[in-house]
């Protein structure tokens, strides 16, 4: 596997990532592919890359601005139409790569990024192929369920204050990315789950040193604006994978399957990891090794004549 770190432009900013070429000469298919909430591109992305990689498939795995390696103000804030619009940009500087077939790219997200592949792939025609594992459907109702009724409540005024405090200040207010939700008094944080401020912090202190468990307050009140749903029924004609995960309740894998259910391409399949939850297909290496073999079993089949 050979590798080359790249750069592009996307909204102004210089986007950073890294390029996963098999051996030969190609032109190969290409897999863009970029994370979900506070993620960078160390993290757990080149396990997938690498199955890509085997199986023939390069692979262009980037941070999203303000994230990570790439440029961009405020950091750590998370404007999910931007990362829309940076997946867009990558797949624009992919298309123009030598090693690159213009004409097979195909495009990967994973929990937040597992929305956005659908949106993405619903509005740019260049697109041939997506898997979406464990998406963010509906930001909303996922805040909702995921905090709970009172913390909801709590959630939202703090993101009122936060909108009103910046419009006077023109600075970011920021929120942990997770903390300590078994503890009353704990501050707010966005996914109130011991399992995700555990494992990102394992992450972070090993092959994602760039991660940051933080964000701004309006990345979240972004993140409440959010639905990929409408985006579903647009994926007429492609060929499309979703990987859930059966015990997922941070994700919800209802809100999952509603909107497998809804795209309309009759090249799709759904896989259901067993005993698996959204956490642990970062934990777990044998749960992210059957949803990568899943994903580069798929990108094979539609993306290699």
């Amino acid at each position: 596997m050979k590798h080359r770190e790249v750069e592009f432009t996307s909204g102004g900013e210089t986007v950073r990532g890294d390029l996963l070429l098999p051996d030969g000469d190609g032109p190969f298919p290409v897999v863009v592919m970029a994370g979900g909430w506070c993620y960078v591109k160390e993290l757990r992305q080149p396990r997938y890359a690498a199955e890509f990689v085997a199986a023939g498939v390069a692979a262009l795995i980037f941070d999203y601005r303000r994230m990570g390696a790439s440029d961009g103000q405020p950091r750590q804030h998370i404007d999910p139409w931007d990362q829309i619009e940076d997946y867009k940009n990558a797949i624009t500087y992919a298309e123009n790569l030598p090693e690159a077939d213009p004409a097979r790219i195909g495009i990967w997200g994973i929990s937040y990024s597992g929305g956005h592949v659908l949106v993405v792939a619903a509005t740019d025609p260049r697109v041939k192929s997506v898997v979406s594992n464990v998406p963010v459907i509906d930001g909303y109702h996922t805040m909702w369920r995921m905090h709970g009724t009172t913390r909801f409540r709590k959630l939202a005024d703090l993101v009122l204050a936060e909108r009103r405090k910046r419009a006077e200040s023109g600075h970011h207010a920021y929120m942990p990315m997770s903390g300590e939700p078994d503890n009353p008094d704990a501050e707010l944080t966005v996914w109130p789950d011991n399992d995700v401020r555990d494992v990102f912090n394992q992450l972070q202190a090993g092959e994602a040193p760039r991660h940051q468990h933080r964000n701004t307050i309006e990345s979240v009140e972004l993140l409440m604006q959010y639905n990929a749903a409408p985006y579903a029924p647009r994926m007429i004609n492609i060929p499309t994978m979703m990987i859930i995960a059966d015990h997922d309740d941070i994700t919800m894998w209802d809100q999952e399957i509603a909107a497998y259910n809804a795209i309309p391409s009759p090249a799709k399949e759904l896989v259901v990891l067993p005993a698996t939850t959204h956490m642990v297909l970062y934990s777990n290496l044998t749960a992210l090794e059957l949803a990568a073999q899943a994903a580069a079993r798929w990108f094979t089949t539609t993306l290699i004549p």
